[in-house]
C-alpha cells in the first residue's frame, strides 16, 4: 500500500542510539529489516554516550547519584537539559551531567530571552506598523543590503552567516555538540555583548543616536540576526526559540508558510548553491575596534577607574582603520566609556598624533599602525592613588618578609615536603614581582 506509514516512514536515515545496545538491539534491527524488507531500515547509526554522574561514575540507586530527569527540568527547564545534552556529546565519550552546566545553559535562555526583550520592547518600540511589515525576515540579506550597512552591522551579519554555514556543515556531519557551542558563543559574546550594544548608539538621542537613517537599519539587523538564530538554535532548545520566534515581526511573504511555528520556517543555509554574504575585510576591521575597545578597558580597571567616571582619550591610526574609528567614535565613547567631548581621533605621524604622543599619558599599543594615549590627569587622582599604593605596598612587603623569614629556617626547608617548599618560593617570588610593580607605579606618580 503506497499510502500505508510502513511505506511512509520506512526505511529512515539516522538511527541514533547509545553504544551499550549495537548489538542487542541495533544489529537485531538491521538484520529483521533486511529479512523482511529486502531494506536496512536506516543508512547511518550515530551512537552517543552515556549519561553519567557529574564525576563521570555510572548512576546507580545504590549509590544515590542518580539525576531524575522530571526533577531537573522542574528546576532548570526542558531547553537547559536537553541543550546541556546535546551539546555535551563529543564522539567516543561519555556525558557527566552536572547541576552547574544546567545552571549555566538556564542563564543562557534567560540571556536570550532579555535579548529579545531588548529587540522588542526597546528597539521597535518606534517602528510603525509598516516598517514592522517590512522587518519580518523572509530570506537571506542581499549583497545590495549588506553594502549599505554601516561596519558594526556588516560585522555582525557576517559573522551571523558565518555561524549559519558552520552550523549547517555540523550538522550534516553530526558534530551536534560543536554546532551547538558555537551558536551560544555567538550570541552571548558577539551579538548580546557587542551589537545590542553598539545598536543603542544607532537608537537612542543619549548614546548618539536618533537618525532615523541609522535607526532602521539597526532595528533591520537587530530582528534580522535574532530571527536567524533562532532558527539556527530551534533543534536545541525548541520551547524558548518557538515562544521568542512569535514575538519577532512577521513578514506578509512568510504569512503562509512559518506564521504558525519556527519549525515551518526555512532553515537560514538553504541547499541551493547560493552562500550567504560574508566579509573577511569588514570582520577584521571591526576585530581592530574590539581590541581598542578592550586594551582601554582594561587600563580603566589596571588604573582603578571608577566605573561610572568618563575618561578622555586620543586614538592615532593610519589608513583605513583610522576612518573606521572615526566613524565609530560614538560607539567607543559607549562601549569604553568615554567622555565624548575629549575624544580625538588622528592620521599616524600628523602634528596632532605627535602632540598627544607628548602628553603625560598611558600609551596603548594596539596593533601595528593603532595606538591610544589617555591623559593620566583624567585616569587617577593621583594623591588618592599614592596613598592607595604605599598601603598596598606596606601589606605586601609585610607579606614577604614573613614568608623570607620562613623560607630562611632550616627548620621548615629541611622538615617540609618539597612541594611545600617549592610552592613557597613560587608565593615569594610572585609577591617581589608585585612589590617591584607597585614601586614602579610610585616612582611614576612622583
Amino acid at each position: 500500500d503506497p499510502n500505508s506509514d510502513l511505506n511512509r516512514f520506512y526505511p529512515g536515515t539516522c538511527l541514533e542510539t547509545g553504544y551499550d545496545i549495537l548489538f542487542f538491539w541495533v544489529a537485531r534491527m538491521a538484520m529483521m529489516g533486511l529479512e523482511l524488507t529486502g531494506k536496512a531500515p536506516f543508512d547511518v547509526v550515530y551512537l552517543h554516550g552515556l549519561v553519567r554522574a557529574a564525576d563521570g561514575t555510572k548512576m546507580s540507586k545504590t549509590k544515590g547519584n542518580v539525576i531524575d530527569p522530571l526533577d531537573t527540568v522542574a528546576t532548570y527547564g526542558a531547553d537547559s537539559l536537553r541543550y546541556s545534552l546535546v551539546t555535551g556529546v563529543t564522539p567516543g565519550q561519555d556525558i557527566p551531567l552536572n547541576m552547574e552546566k544546567l545552571a549555566a545553559n538556564r542563564n543562557f535562555a534567560n540571556k536570550l530571552w532579555n535579548a529579545c526583550k531588548f529587540v522588542t520592547d526597546n528597539a521597535l518600540k518606534g517602528a510603525d506598523e509598516a516598517e514592522l511589515a517590512e522587518l519580518g525576515v523572509n530570506g537571506a540579506m542581499s549583497k545590495e543590503e549588506y553594502d549599505s550597512l554601516s561596519l558594526p552591522e556588516r560585522y555582525i551579519v557576517s559573522k551571523c552567516h558565518e555561524l549559519a554555514a558552520s552550523v549547517t556543515s555540523d550538522i550534516e556531519n553530526y558534530s551536534l555538540g560543536s554546532a551547538g557551542s558555537k551558536i551560544y558563543e555567538f550570541l552571548w559574546d558577539q551579538f548580546a555583548d557587542w551589537y545590542i550594544e553598539i545598536s543603542k548608539t544607532r537608537l537612542y538621542e543619549g548614546a548618539g543616536g536618533g537618525g532615523e537613517i541609522e535607526a532602521k537599519a539597526a532595528r533591520r539587523v537587530l530582528v534580522y540576526i535574532l530571527d536567524t538564530s533562532l532558527r539556527l538554535l530551534h533543534p536545541y532548545m525548541p520551547y524558548v526559540t518557538e515562544q521568542l520566534w512569535h514575538h519577532l515581526p512577521r513578514s506578509d511573504k512568510g504569512q503562509e508558510a512559518a506564521a504558525h511555528s519556527i519549525m515551518l520556517a526555512d532553515w537560514p543555509q538553504m541547499d541551493d548553491g547560493s552562500p550567504l554574504v560574508t566579509s573577511a575585510e569588514d570582520v577584521a576591521a571591526f576585530e581592530s575596534f574590539q581590541s581598542l575597545t578592550r586594551s582601554i578597558r582594561n587600563a580603566r580597571a589596571e588604573y582603578n577607574v571608577e566605573p561610572g567616571k568618563k575618561i578622555s582619550a586620543t586614538i592615532v591610526a593610519k589608513g583605513p582603520i583610522k576612518d573606521v574609528i572615526a566613524a565609530e567614535a560614538k560607539s567607543l565613547v559607549a562601549l569604553a566609556k568615554l567622555d565624548p567631548d575629549q575624544v580625538f581621533v588622528y592620521e599616524a605621524g600628523s602634528d596632532e598624533a605627535k602632540e598627544a604622543a607628548a602628553v603625560d599619558s598611558v600609551q596603548l599599543v594596539i596593533q601595528d599602525g593603532v595606538e591610544a594615549y589617555l591623559p593620566l590627569s583624567g585616569l587617577i587622582d593621583p594623591e588618592k592613588e599614592r596613598k592607595r599604593l604605599e598601603k598596598q605596598s606596606e601589606k605586601v612587603n609585610k607579606e614577604i618578609q614573613k614568608l623570607s623569614g620562613r623560607l630562611q629556617s632550616k627548620g621548615f626547608v629541611d622538615k617540609a615536603p618539597p612541594a611545600v617548599v617549592d610552592k613557597a618560593k613560587a608565593e615569594l617570588a610572585e609577591l617581589e614581582d608585585q612589590a617591584t610593580k607597585i614601586q614602579a607605579s610610585l616612582e611614576a606618580l612622583a
